[in-house]
């Protein structure tokens, strides 16, 4: 296996070919007292990095920005987007920095994306810097999300500083190095779009074609292709979120990825008790990105590009329009697909039945405002059909115990019509209903330890455990218990 240095990572800098108008070039700006609070190995696997480089003098010098890194072009990226449905013309990366792309031995780009590395042209009066507090949660999260096999982007290292920032509070500064095969996004196409670009806009689209759909290159309609990638990676992504109880918190068009991977994580957070409404994001008090709206919301966010991407699909506008409507179309039928077979691989159901859409909602009614949501579908994988009284401990979870004896029967006998084995099905269902979540109450946590106490070893512990979410892991048996009652009081904003 290839493993380089850091100074002799093989840079392929793609993004910075790209035309002026698509970034603003300028270095990181550095931060005072650096220190590297937490390597990732498996991160650093897929551009090939030696692990022992984080060992070894300059690395952090190198990865902040306080002396240049070989082979690196830094610079912020520009976008606009809808942020909670209003058009902003003009937003970028202000705070974070492209360091650049290495190309790794199977010749896939990664983007080294720096986060907190200072202002730039797009900071809109921002100072540019991340908190230690959303570092630790980026970075915890990403890894979290990972290992439940969901897309996303990772995290490479984590670097402290003995420099403050403003927040509501003077908060310590902190870097993320995250990396993803890329971070367009769909208002990266509503830049170009909306300030009548449309040569940039063509440029963006057969970039993204180019390096990451090559199969599309000689299509007849590359673009109508790309916008249906789109669709569907989107519709399946947040199917995968609605199936693991997470909310993304700040669904702007900005934070949504061309690729379809889970990109920006600030105010979100895993379903404790089962809500439908749940609202993670204390700075969205309507509840427009609340969970059960993140389905509509992909939908608008996927209009939005497609709007943008309008002058590529046709040179007469209402030609244009219908085409994209057309694609949109596949939305709902890719998400219900998606859903349905979360939903079954959940019940640990094999066979396809018309009701099991059904089923699967009237479960989620029961558990309105009562169970766990990981509780009780990792529980429901000992789910007894034999003996409906051996669920003492699922039907404990509930206060209408008769409303989900009422379900089990329909459960039973579902099970029973496709002679469901007892010990398979719970194979099957465990590697479906994880174990371990990153619930809000474990990173704060490990955000109390590290800010108070200097103690970063709690980052260690989940990302061992987040790493297996599926395995039992009987040496972190608590992390699986439920939330503790001051975990109700916990807050997560924009700001987060």
């Amino acid at each position: 296996m290839t493993r380089h240095r850091l100074d002799q990572l093989p840079f392929d800098n793609r993004y910075a070919q790209l035309p002026a108008e698509f970034y603003h070039r300028i270095p990181p700006q550095p931060l005072a007292g650096l220190h590297l609070i937490h390597f990732n190995a498996d991160a650093a696997a897929l551009i090939g990095l030696d692990p022992e480089e984080a060992r070894r003098p300059g690395f952090v010098e190198r990865l902040s920005g306080e002396q240049a890194l070989p082979g690196s072009e830094p610079l912020a990226m520009c976008y606009s987007g809808h942020q909670f449905g209003q058009y902003v013309p003009r937003l970028g990366d202000g705070r974070a920095i492209l360091l650049g792309q290495v190309r790794n031995a199977h010749g896939q780009l990664w983007d080294l994306h720096l986060k907190g590395g200072g202002q730039t042209r797009y900071s809109r009066q921002g100072d540019g810097r991340a908190v230690l507090r959303s570092s630790i949660r980026e970075y915890l999260c990403s890894e979290a999300m990972h290992g439940l096999g969901i897309a996303t982007t990772r995290a490479l290292c984590l670097i402290g500083s003995r420099e403050q920032v403003q927040r509501e509070t003077l908060e310590p500064a902190a870097l993320l190095l995250r990396m993803a095969p890329s971070h367009v996004r769909f208002g990266s196409f509503e830049y170009f779009c909306h300030t009548n670009q449309h040569q940039q806009l063509r440029t963006l689209a057969e970039y993204v074609i180019e390096h990451f759909y090559p199969d599309l290159a000689g299509h007849a309609q590359p673009y109508h292709q790309l916008l249906q990638r789109a669709v569907i990676s989107t519709a399946q992504l947040i199917a995968q979120w609605q199936g693991v109880g997470f909310a993304h918190g700040v669904m702007n068009s900005d934070n949504m990825a061309i690729l379809g991977l889970t990109l920006d994580y600030g105010p979100f957070g895993f379903l404790d008790t089962y809500q439908a409404g749940y609202i993670c994001n204390h700075s969205d008090p309507q509840g427009r990105y609340a969970f059960d709206q993140q389905p509509d919301v992909g939908l608008f966010n996927l209009g939005c590009l497609a709007s943008a991407m309008l002058p590529l699909l046709a040179d007469d506008q209402p030609q244009a329009i219908t085409a994209a409507r057309a694609i949109l179309d596949g939305y709902w039928p890719a998400f219900h697909q998606a859903m349905i077979a979360i939903a079954r691989r959940k019940l640990g159901l094999l066979h396809e039945d018309p009701q099991d859409l059904v089923l699967w909602h009237a479960l989620l009614q029961i558990m309105e405002g009562q169970a766990d949501y990981t509780i009780l579908f990792h529980q429901l994988c000992e789910f007894d059909r034999h003996d409906l009284e051996n669920n003492q401990a699922l039907r404990d979870q509930f206060i209408d115990r008769a409303a989900f004896d009422g379900w089990a029967q329909r459960y039973a006998q579902r099970l029973a019509a496709e002679h469901s084995d007892d010990a398979a099905r719970r194979d099957r269902m465990r590697t479906a209903n994880p174990k371990y979540i990153l619930r809000n109450y474990l990173a704060e946590q490990a955000i109390r330890r590290a800010e108070d106490h200097g103690d970063y070893s709690e980052i260690d512990t989940l990302l061992t455990i987040l790493r297996r979410p599926y395995d039992e892991q009987p040496e972190h048996e608590h992390y699986a218990a439920y939330p503790p009652a001051w975990a109700q009081t916990i807050e997560v904003s924009c700001s987060s």
